[in-house]
């Protein structure tokens, strides 16, 4: 079962040499069929450093950005094989709503 098939976070999902594998239909609407593409080829140098270095190191990445009314985080995140390694990245953007509340829980 493909639980993110229709979620509203777009997916999108690279193996250790940053091919596309998985997009949900959301992610899809969004970036067009990226199925077997390389994400070097529709990044900036200096963003693809940055997935190498996530992909080398197992590091994540977090930012959000705005695009005319719409903002997102995009969280990037590393996945991992079997034998714990990282194989390779998930990315998930997420439409983030302009009266979002932000709440301050205690630490126990």
């Amino acid at each position: 079962m493909d639980f993110f098939k229709s979620s509203a976070v777009a997916t999108t999902v690279c193996d250790i040499e940053g091919n596309v594998i998985y997009q949900n239909d959301t992610a899809k609407s969004v970036l067009g069929d990226a199925m077997g593409r390389n994400l070097k080829g529709c990044h900036k140098p200096e963003s693809w450093n940055k997935i190498v270095e996530m992909l080398t190191k197992g590091t994540s990445n977090a930012y959000t950005i705005e695009k005319g009314d719409i903002k997102k985080l995009i969280y990037q995140t590393p996945w991992y094989d079997s034998d714990g390694k990282v194989a390779g990245l998930i990315e998930y953007s997420v439409v983030l709503p302009d009266d979002m509340p932000h709440f301050v829980r205690p630490v126990k």
